[in-house]
């Protein structure tokens, strides 16, 4: 796409509607038929707020939650899709609170809970970034948990 070019200057191909039903893939066509694009369209839903540790309230970031997520696992995960499906369901889960407002804590427990269901090695690693390890015994802590909540859910 051109510099400076409105996507009202192209026509759409063809649309899909995402797995997840929250959004929308479309392909596009400039007007002169030489570049092609793709365009998502994702449902606009009312701000949410997060209450910050220090009481401090700011706007719910999809992308910044995307980033956090990806810098504390690393490469655990197969492709960014994934981490992209995880995300989903977390967004879709501080939505169904219900409340305009969430606190970082539960959007951090909604994260670990997610990773747990996910990939162990991506907990641990999360776990340690939010939660604050410092001694090696947190870390045998929550390998404890995991392997504790493992037992149980074969059982």
């Amino acid at each position: 796409m051109k510099h400076g070019q409105k996507i009202g200057d192209s026509r759409v191909i063809e649309s899909r509607e995402s797995a997840d039903g929250m959004s929308i893939r479309r392909r596009r066509e400039t007007m002169d038929g030489k570049q092609r694009f793709t365009t998502y369209e994702r449902l606009e839903r009312p701000h949410l707020a997060v209450v910050k540790k220090d009481g401090k309230h700011e706007l719910f970031e999809r992308d910044k939650l995307l980033t956090a997520i990806k810098k504390a696992v690393g490469k655990f995960f197969a492709s960014d899709i994934e981490v992209e499906e995880i995300v989903n369901d977390i967004e879709e889960q501080l939505y169904d609170i219900g409340d305009t407002e969430v606190t970082s804590r539960q959007i951090g427990d909604i994260v670990m809970d997610q990773l747990a269901k996910k990939n162990e090695v991506a907990y641990v690693r999360f776990a340690s970034v939010y939660r604050e390890f410092k001694t090696l015994d947190e870390f045998e802590d929550i390998l404890k948990e995991q392997r504790a909540k493992a037992k149980k859910e074969a059982a």
